[in-house]
C-alpha cells in the first residue's frame, strides 16, 4: 500500500514565487499532450500509455482550474492537480499527479506547483490536504515534508518504512515528531480511496 502524507491545516501558506521565466496557469483545451509528456518524463512511460482523457478527464473531480501547470514560454513543464476524493472528507483536498520535466530540474518547480495546489484547496474551502506516494519517490517526499506534510500511517508496517526513508535520507529535521515514531497512530484507510 502506498504511503499517505497529510497536511492537517492549510492556514498560513507562503505565496507562490516562481523562478524568473516561469508562469503558473491551469489546464486549457489542447494541453492534454503536455500533461502526458510532463508525467511521462517525470515517471517514465507506462503500459498502457498514460492518457489525460482516461486518467483525468473521466473523473468527476476534473475541471480545468484544478489541473495546474508551471509553464515556460507557455509550455507546461511541471504539473500537479488539486483533486477532490469524497472518501477523504469534504474538508480535504487530494494532491494528485505531481510531476516535473527533468530538463527543468533544480528550479523547485515541483514545490511551487504543489504549493499552488494547496492554495487552490484554500480557494475551494478545504482546510487540510492529503496525498499518496511511494517509498522510492524521495525527491517528492522531501517536497511534501518541506510543504508541511507529515506521515499518516494506515498500516503498522509503514512505521518501519518511514524509519528507513527518514534515516536513509537524513530527513530528521524535515519530518516533525520523528523522534516519537513509535507512538504515531495507525489510521483507518478510507473505504473507496
Amino acid at each position: 500500500m502506498q504511503l499517505v502524507i497529510t497536511r492537517e491545516s492549510l492556514a498560513g501558506l507562503p505565496p507562490v514565487s516562481l523562478p524568473e521565466g516561469y508562469a503558473l496557469r491551469h489546464f486549457r483545451p489542447g494541453d492534454e499532450p503536455y500533461w502526458e509528456a510532463v508525467l511521462n518524463h517525470s515517471f517514465g512511460e507506462s503500459d498502457p500509455p498514460r492518457r489525460f482523457v482516461t486518467t483525468m478527464a473521466c473523473d468527476s473531480a476534473c475541471c480545468p482550474e484544478r489541473v495546474l501547470f508551471v509553464a515556460r514560454d507557455d509550455i507546461p513543464v511541471a504539473t500537479a492537480s488539486a483533486w477532490y476524493k469524497p472518501e477523504w472528507g469534504a474538508d480535504t483536498g487530494y494532491v494528485h499527479y505531481v510531476g516535473t520535466d527533468p530538463a527543468h530540474k533544480g528550479k523547485r518547480l515541483g514545490y511551487w506547483v504543489s504549493l499552488a495546489v494547496l492554495h487552490r484547496f484554500v480557494f475551494e474551502g478545504r482546510t487540510r490536504a492529503v496525498l499518496q506516494t511511494d517509498d522510492f519517490r524521495v525527491p517528492a517526499i522531501k517536497i511534501y515534508l518541506r510543504l508541511g506534510f507529515a506521515p499518516w500511517l494506515v498500516e503498522e508496517e509503514q512505521r518501519e518504512r518511514w524509519r528507513k526513508i527518514v534515516n536513509d535520507n537524513q530527513l530528521h529535521e524535515r519530518c516533525p515528531d520523528f523522534d516519537r515514531i513509535d507512538s504515531w497512530p495507525v489510521h483507518a484507510f478510507p473505504k473507496g480511496a
